[in-house]
């Protein structure tokens, strides 16, 4: 009997968190990963995929998506499972569409039906996002907001905080720090990271709001044009580094307003690249500047980010942010969540949230994911049997779920 389920041969495998990179088949058994070796033979596996031209990478980690759609009212979020697989994603990080006061019917309605894993930062604003409440300090509960991420330890992995805009000049009913100063009492309570989404302006700036953060804490729309990262002489800033050194986490979180290349690019030949990589996707910017997470990838990859730091910072380091280091890895044991990628050579184009376009040579495509050992997504076919000799089962319907139809 083999001893393998499922074996992808001839692929190129990309696993930064093993320093792999080299032609590599993966060996699938039990829904994990079983075997990782230059050249496992067909026969010890019940079925082999062709990964000839293709590389073979852990699941993507997208740690800054909204997909909390059954929110009412609607919150711009997308329905996980439509978005992730076809992008190589197996997890995403729902980033504070939730709140205290919605977050068991995220779980309930969102959380336990996706195939897709996801996790969440619990917003500090217990009604979540978004709308005029995330303006009222009154709805800023850092022990009630701790008290859900303490309660959900397998869901919730932070607090997030986001669009405490307020008008200038602040006043005694909107202190200028009340929603970041609340969130890092939250996230001190719980032991967990924050997610800081903030506008730098008077009375409350960019220099500022690093000094308040805590190792480990996360920083997402790093590019902003609103962020002052840039010197005069159009190099990253020294502060930059600085929070860097002392733990600080800078995200990309894409989103349809928050990354622009006059920032991106200089501040990544300068040599302050993001930390991880992230869409921020919502139904705003999906048919938009984002698209999908492979799409922000190609990004980065043409503007200068080789291929395998483009997807150790899209597996294994939101991985580590997020506190779940078993993730993003093709390890012996890990949860077999794999991507079969694509590089495209040709003539592409990228657009920022300026409206500005970047031309790139390269683009990141998915022709396979895998979601804990079952294909959940094969754009043509690579798993399934020829019409010609299909089994008895073809007459039947194939579920989702890689099932039949009684």
């Amino acid at each position: 009997m083999p001893q393998y389920t499922l074996l992808l041969k001839n692929g190129h495998t990309i696993d930064p968190a093993n320093s792999i990179d080299a032609p590599m088949d993966v060996a699938i058994a039990d829904g994990k990963i079983a075997a990782v070796a230059p050249d496992i033979a067909s026969s010890e596996a019940a079925q082999t995929i062709d990964a000839s031209g293709l590389i073979i990478a852990p699941g993507l980690i997208d740690i800054h998506v909204h997909v909390y759609h059954t929110r009412e009212p609607e919150t711009l979020s997308v329905i996980a499972d439509h978005h992730s697989f076809r992008s190589g994603v197996t997890t995403v990080v729902d980033t504070g569409t939730a709140g205290a006061k919605h977050f068991l019917h995220f779980k309930r309605t969102v959380i336990d039906r996706a195939r897709t894993r996801i996790f969440a930062f619990i917003n500090i604003v217990k009604s979540g996002m978004i709308g005029p409440f995330e303006q009222d300090i009154a709805e800023m509960d850092a022990e009630l907001a701790a008290s859900i991420v303490l309660a959900y330890p397998e869901d919730c992995v932070g607090i997030k905080t986001a669009h405490y805009w307020v008008g200038e000049p602040f006043d005694d009913a909107h202190p200028p720090w009340a929603a970041v100063d609340r969130a890092l009492a939250a996230s001190a309570i719980c032991g967990k990271p924050l997610m800081v989404d903030f506008w730098h302006r008077k009375g409350r700036t960019y220099q500022e709001l690093l000094t308040k953060m805590q190792p480990g804490d996360i920083h997402t729309h790093v590019y902003a044009q609103q962020f002052p990262i840039l010197n005069a002489d159009n190099q990253p800033a020294d502060f930059l580094f600085e929070a860097r050194e002392r733990g600080i986490v800078f995200d990309l979180g894409h989103g349809a307003g928050s990354f622009w290349f006059r920032q991106a690019i200089p501040a990544l030949q300068g040599g302050f690249g993001p930390d991880s990589i992230s869409t921020d996707l919502h139904v705003g910017n999906v048919n938009g500047v984002v698209h999908d997470m492979l799409h922000t990838m190609s990004k980065l990859l043409c503007m200068g980010m080789p291929l395998s730091e483009v997807i150790y910072r899209s597996t294994v380091t939101p991985a580590r942010e997020i506190g779940h280091a078993e993730l993003g890895t093709l390890s012996i044991g890990a949860e077999a969540d794999v991507a079969l990628l694509r590089l495209d050579e040709g003539s592409f184009g990228y657009v920022d949230c300026g409206g500005a376009r970047m031309a790139g040579g390269q683009r990141l495509g998915c022709e396979m994911t895998i979601r804990a050992g079952e294909v959940v997504y094969d754009l043509n076919g690579r798993a399934a049997p020829d019409w010609t000799v299909a089994p008895e089962a073809y007459w039947k319907i194939r579920l989702p779920t890689g099932s039949y139809e009684p």
